[in-house]
């Protein structure tokens, strides 16, 4: 018997197949396809996909064999690794001096006949094979050999496809947390920023109060500018806390509310607004969601299309409305619209269409961000609709 030797890039090898991490998983069924195909294809009693490691060879499927691995020194496998035409085969392995006295041949499973198509990696390192086994002298036929090369791509296509999966796994894993140290970051730091920012507010309120009288306009204007400024600071260092604050516990907090209770949750914020026309469509009598996170929703969305209306009447319809697994929320107002172009911008963070609104303030940039990621933690999706002068519908869904 001889041993195989090690391939010549033996440790790029290792790396290559150790990427993989499928050494040792449990069986798969798709794995377990491709060796029934081979063994019946090939009228062969044992197909294996074959993995050779440092010191073994590992079976991450075998068909008609009760093994899960045996030996590098003594494998067929690692001969086929190290062949320059991608496959091996052995009619006889009986007058074969590499095998004749093998105890895989002398002794169960008493190989005779081994086809093996090498499994590469996009770069051309060999992990294992896919092969057939026979305990007599066989010769494959042209067809046999072709179907099985076509099934060892189909093997490296899986391991692929898991590699792949694996990594995007791994990629959104480190992205969570990743965006879980930002939110907890925004949130402290706005709280943080939020005392010296108060005191700088107060210290300026006092100086003009105690010193109005001896300043010209020019330096009232600049205290009033400082004040002006660290209030919409403040506002807005209080939207990215609403941004980063965690609402885990209230997306399972749910309850029963009467549509006429689900108005009247909305009409207390606008009714003393006279410029604002809130009216409702629906046909549902109630809903089963959690008001709070509901109503800071459509509030913002309201708000929205009141704040930057560029009618004397700004007239807002919400509709209502339920698939079998959805609630189905519309929000259309008459206002200038949205062109097409900004529509997929509108919810990312910080992104602002409009520098002010009709009342001459500046937005901060997080009230559609913090919809879109309310919408999503309802288990539910967000989108626009809308042309230049046409006003704009707002949709979103949640889960029942």
């Amino acid at each position: 018997m001889i041993a195989p030797t090690k391939h010549i890039k033996e440790n790029e090898r290792l790396a290559a197949l150790q990427s993989y991490n499928i050494l040792d998983t449990l069986p798969h069924a798709d794995y377990d396809g491709i060796t029934k195909i081979a063994a019946q294809i090939c009228d062969a009693p044992i197909a294996l996909i074959s993995l050779v490691d440092k010191d073994r060879q590992w079976f991450k499927s075998s068909y008609g064999l009760d093994a899960q691995e045996t030996p590098r020194d003594v494998s067929f496998c690692g001969h086929a690794i190290n062949e320059e035409h991608n496959a091996l085969m052995v009619e006889d392995a009986r007058k074969d001096k590499r095998f004749f006295d093998n105890p895989l041949v002398v002794n169960a499973p008493n190989v005779i006949f081994y086809g093996g198509v090498t499994l590469k990696t996009d770069s051309g390192l060999p992990l294992g094979t896919l092969c057939v086994i026979d305990s007599k002298p066989r010769v494959l036929s042209a067809s046999q050999k072709e179907a099985l090369d076509a099934l060892s791509r189909q093997v490296i296509n899986l391991l692929t496809l898991r590699k792949r999966n694996l990594e995007l796994n791994d990629l959104v894993g480190k992205l969570e947390e990743k965006n879980l140290d930002l939110e907890q970051f925004a949130y402290v730091a706005s709280h943080d920023i939020k005392s010296p920012l108060s005191n700088i507010s107060n210290l300026a309120g006092m100086f003009l109060a105690d010193y109005r009288s001896k300043l010209d306009k020019e330096g009232v204007g600049l205290i009033e500018l400082i004040l002006k400024s660290t209030e919409y600071l403040y506002l807005f260092l209080d939207r990215l806390m609403e941004y980063s604050t965690k609402l885990d516990q209230l997306e399972h907090s749910k309850k029963n509310i009467t549509i006429a209770e689900f108005k009247d949750s909305l009409n207390v914020y606008y009714g003393s607004n006279t410029t604002l026309k809130l009216t409702y469509t629906t046909a549902l009598e109630c809903l089963q969601m959690n008001p709070i996170i509901v109503s800071q929703i459509l509030t913002n969305l309201i708000n929205n299309a009141e704040k930057y209306s560029d009618k004397a009447i700004v007239k807002v319809d919400v509709a209502v409305t339920e698939t079998p697994t959805h609630y189905k929320f519309s929000v259309s107002d008459n206002g200038p619209g949205i062109d097409e172009a900004y529509q997929d911008k509108i919810f990312v963070i910080f992104v602002k269409l409009s520098k002010i609104d009709k009342h001459g303030n500046e937005g901060s940039g997080l009230g559609l961000a913090i919809v879109k990621k309310l919408v999503t933690r309802l288990g539910g999706d967000i989108y626009v609709k809308s042309k230049p002068n046409e006003g704009a519908e707002f949709s979103f869904t949640i889960l029942k």
